[in-house]
């Protein structure tokens, strides 16, 4: 049997269904990386000198491969009934799970570049039980029966629990409409690349230029001054350009950032196209993606902090990335929810108010931390200097390069502590770091769990402490604290944390 369509009208009796057979291309097309695995048993066979055989060995491994991948399509189904999904799957070993709908907190729908060449998407179950073995999800099935999954879900959980005759109401108030709270467009995305300048391609480019170098039929090496050189030389050239050898160095760094440009764009229109951020009855939903489609939802509820993040660069022009930490997170793909991946200001605001999150005005009065906090980078920069005297004593050049650095490393992190701020903004906690990557967390207190009060050697003589909050979900942007703060106030702020915690 194959993939319906759209789901059974709820008139008809729920029956068994399969995944797409468009799943059996989606198990080709995994072969291939899979197939690396056999690479050591194909080389065995080379270095023994059975080359007759390692075709044969190639195409058994494949023909077994597919052969697997058709007897777990075949014994996998689903059905959805009026309150569950219930999936049997297992070639060997049957499992049998039945998932309430009551127990999912959302429908995700993801599509690759041959998903959605074929029509199809996966479909999975955030049930909050956590861990591989528990996650659940259809590898492929019809876009439009995905799709009429996650509406029927999130009918059932939208339909509220009937109240006793007497006390019944006329008519149930109707779900609110989803409402389209951020976009992006290929010109905010071009912009948006631009500020997203990252040389991580370089090490890419460079891997491909040092492997590929004897085949290519040309001289790959752009950024070498030199190459410039030799090509002004053949146009004559090569005298003057003798005299003025910085254009050369020009001529590099127009190269070098070129490639930092076009990496940038290329991810964020990869990552982010068509990215659109609408408001559903119980969550934030975001879909984004070129060639792989993601559809997520963040439930509204179980949002436990606002994160917003921008560079040195980026907040001259306005410019700001806001992420949720939720505890519907995956912790593998994305710890934080990138909600708004480049807007302003003025269309983040509307965002953290529908998760019930207010951003300090610019008039908030903020509070540092200690300067102590540079403390250990001016400790290693003294270990620097240190080093690089005993290296000049050995006779070895290199210690000038200790002795010049450890004086910067000394300003950099002093100037750095400036920029440990924090707020106490009613029921919420507002903590700001960072110059040249600004970020600013906001915690609101209910979302607190614990409340870490540390102090050492070094800060008890001062009268200072640090305050860690634990938060459920986890954040890939460090964990939350405020550093180096005066004993006194660290155990008040700590009480009223844990004191609005007890209260929800």
């Amino acid at each position: 049997m194959s993939d319906a369509a759209a789901l059974p009208a709820a008139a008809d009796e729920p029956h068994w269904q399969r995944l797409h057979p468009a799943t059996l291309a989606l198990a080709l097309v995994r072969i291939g990386p899979r197939s690396l695995q056999f690479l050591p048993a194909v080389a065995a066979l080379g270095f023994t000198g059975n080359w007759v055989w390692i075709v044969p060995a190639i195409l058994a491994y494949l023909l077994i491969a597919f052969a697997a991948a058709c007897l777990q399509w075949m014994r996998f189904r689903f059905i959805v009934g009026d309150d569950a999904v219930v999936i049997e799957s297992g070639v060997l070993s049957r499992q049998h799970r039945t998932i309430p709908f009551d127990r999912i907190q959302d429908v995700s729908i993801e599509q690759g570049l041959v998903s959605r060449a074929l029509g199809i998407a996966k479909v999975g179950f955030e049930t909050g039980a956590g861990g591989k073995e528990n996650d659940a999800h259809l590898d492929a099935i019809g876009l439009d029966a995905a799709q009429a999954l996650r509406t029927t879900i999130r009918a059932h959980r939208s339909t509220p629990v009937a109240a006793p005759a007497a006390d019944a109401p006329e008519s149930a108030p109707a779900p609110a409409e989803d409402r389209l709270l951020f976009a992006m467009g290929p010109r905010r995305l071009l912009v948006a690349g631009l500020f997203n300048f990252s040389l991580a391609a370089l090490a890419v480019v460079g891997g491909g230029m040092q492997f590929f170098d004897n085949l290519l039929p040309f001289d790959f090496n752009i950024f070498n001054p030199a190459d410039w050189i030799d090509i002004a030389g053949r146009y004559g050239l090569d005298s003057w350009l003798l005299a003025h050898r910085w254009i050369a160095g020009i001529g590099a760094a127009i190269s070098l950032l070129f490639i930092g440009f076009a990496s940038g764009v290329a991810t964020m229109m990869f990552a982010n196209w068509d990215f659109h951020l609408t408001r559903e009855p119980r969550a934030l939903r975001r879909t984004r993606g070129l060639t792989t489609r993601t559809d997520v939802a963040v439930p509204v509820k179980r949002v436990q902090a606002a994160i917003l993040v921008t560079g040195w660069l980026r907040k001259r022009f306005g410019w700001h990335e806001l992420r949720l930490q939720s505890l519907a997170s995956d912790g593998e793909k994305e710890r934080d929810h990138q909600v708004v991946p480049f807007g302003r200001i003025e269309e983040i605001d509307p965002v953290l108010g529908e998760v019930a999150i207010r951003r300090p005005d610019d008039a908030q009065a903020w509070q540092h931390s200690h300067r102590i906090v540079a403390l250990g980078p001016i400790i290693g920069a003294t270990a620097a200097t240190i080093g690089g005297g005993i290296a000049l004593y050995l006779g070895n050049a290199v210690g000038w390069l200790g002795i010049v650095a450890a004086p910067l490393i000394a300003l950099i992190a002093l100037w750095a502590a400036r920029y440990h701020l924090w707020a106490d903004i009613g029921d919420q906690v507002a903590i700001r770091r960072g110059w040249w990557k600004p970020k600013m967390t906001l915690l609101p207190h209910a979302s607190v769990q614990s409340v870490d009060l540390k102090t050492d050697f070094i800060l008890r003589p001062f009268g200072l402490a640090t305050l860690v909050f634990g938060v459920p979900g986890g954040s890939s942007l460090a964990s939350h604290e405020i550093p180096a703060i005066p004993l006194g106030v660290a155990q008040d702020l700590r009480s009223r944390i844990l004191a609005a915690g007890l209260r929800q």
